[in-house]
């Protein structure tokens, strides 16, 4: 599928300041294997920089798939993202 403006969101309502990197969440139907195809966040090119973290919530089929990941490479027409670090889905209760 395609990347979805109505799932992104910038994280505590954030201003760029410096050269510290910003946070995102984005949230999709989308596995994280599309997510984080080069030029999926190609509709920000103009805001991402190296280094910014992506907070992702892909699917697959019906189970929610929590990853992190972060812009690796943004040419000005392209942005690459890392394949990103999954987080566990334990829940032992």
């Amino acid at each position: 599928m395609a990347f979805d403006k109505d799932g992104w969101n910038p994280i505590g309502g954030q201003s760029k300041q410096g050269n510290a990197p910003a946070v995102y969440s984005y949230t999709t139907t989308d596995a994280i294997a599309d997510v984080n195809t080069s030029g999926y966040f190609n509709d920000f090119v103009d805001i991402l920089n190296v280094g910014d973290l992506i907070y992702c919530v892909t699917s697959t089929g019906t189970t929610a798939v929590a990853t992190l990941a972060y812009v690796v490479s943004n040419d000005g027409t392209d942005v690459d993202v890392v394949n990103g670090t999954t987080l566990a889905n334990t829940n032992a209760d």
